[in-house]
């Protein structure tokens, strides 16, 4: 099962030192069924997407509780055994929630399929919808607006062997 793992350039540099994204239970997210009657869908890779934005705004939450961090988005692809991820059933129609799933176990980075990560030309908008994320919240509509323009920004597609590039400690 493919997870998509929220976290930070400095989550991703630890992740990378230690080799593992975590002990479980891990929050992440996937194609869980909310999920599918949320969107609408029959298409995996438009599924698997809905799954990764769900990811990257828990990270854009990360960024909000983590005012040190840069203020990029990162979201790992990690495939698990079918049996370590499981959504909490008494969430699954929580609109807050829709994708979460937790892994259980530890998670190895070896695993990973992919890492994505804003460009660094986003960091102006991702800072200001993180500032913006508990207004947004709350309801406040122009907040929203704020964390919808960091929602513009692709997620762009980094091989794991560029890991060490992303965190700062390659060429």
């Amino acid at each position: 099962m493919r997870v998509y793992v929220p976290l930070t350039l400095s989550g991703l540099a630890e992740a990378y030192k230690t080799g593992e994204l975590g002990a479980g239970p891990l929050v992440a997210y996937a194609v869980t069924p909310a999920l599918r009657e949320w969107y609408l869908s029959d298409d995996i890779e438009e599924l698997e997407y809905a799954a990764l934005n769900r990811a990257a705004l828990a990270s854009l939450r990360l960024l909000a509780a983590d005012p040190a961090a840069a203020r990029r988005r990162v979201v790992v692809a990690v495939d698990v055994p079918d049996g370590a991820a499981s959504a909490d059933p008494d969430r699954g129609l929580d609109p807050a929630a829709l994708g979460e799933v937790r892994v259980t176990g530890t998670v190895a980075l070896a695993k990973a399929a992919a890492v994505h990560v804003d460009l660094d030309d986003a960091e102006e908008d991702v800072a200001a919808a993180a500032e913006a994320l508990e207004a947004a919240d709350r309801g406040d509509d122009d907040a929203q607006f704020v964390v919808d323009g960091a929602e513009d920004h692709e997620l762009l597609w980094y091989a794991t062997q560029e890991i060490p590039h992303l965190v700062g400690l390659g060429d």
